[in-house]
């Protein structure tokens, strides 16, 4: 009987894979619609208010057809603006990771972070690059 349940358990997972990858996403859709009046390279600024992180830190993102990138190898960020300028990011480097949501216009930004773990949190502050 438990093998039974897990069977099916495993089937409507894989059923559920299957039918979430099929359905585009938000993001997916501004791609293809074409660039967003946010695409560019933008530099953050990155300040911890609570925890015992780095004070501050700035990271080089691009944006590109709404969707977020790093603009260095150092480190990976991925994420997606929305038409309105609402923004979720998540930047990882090695075994640390921080998430991100704010907003932006069309030359500078704002918003809140905190680490995956929730020992650093604080705000972080953009500002576009090239047009």
């Amino acid at each position: 009987m438990k093998n039974l349940l897990r069977s099916i358990f495993v089937v409507t997972f894989a059923a559920l894979l299957l039918a979430t990858a099929s359905i585009p996403s938000d993001a997916a859709r501004r791609t293809a619609a074409g660039p967003s009046i946010y695409d560019g390279t933008w530099s953050v600024a990155i300040y911890t208010q609570r925890g015992d992180c780095d004070a501050s830190v700035r990271a080089a993102l691009r944006i590109v057809g709404g969707r977020v990138y790093a603009d260095d190898q150092s480190y990976q960020a991925y994420g997606a603006v929305a038409p309105g300028g609402a923004v979720r990011v998540t930047i990882a480097s090695g075994n640390r990771s921080a998430s991100g949501s704010g907003r932006l216009s069309q030359n500078s930004g704002g918003g809140r972070w905190r680490t995956a773990t929730g020992e650093c949190s604080g705000q972080w502050t953009a500002e576009r690059r090239n047009w």
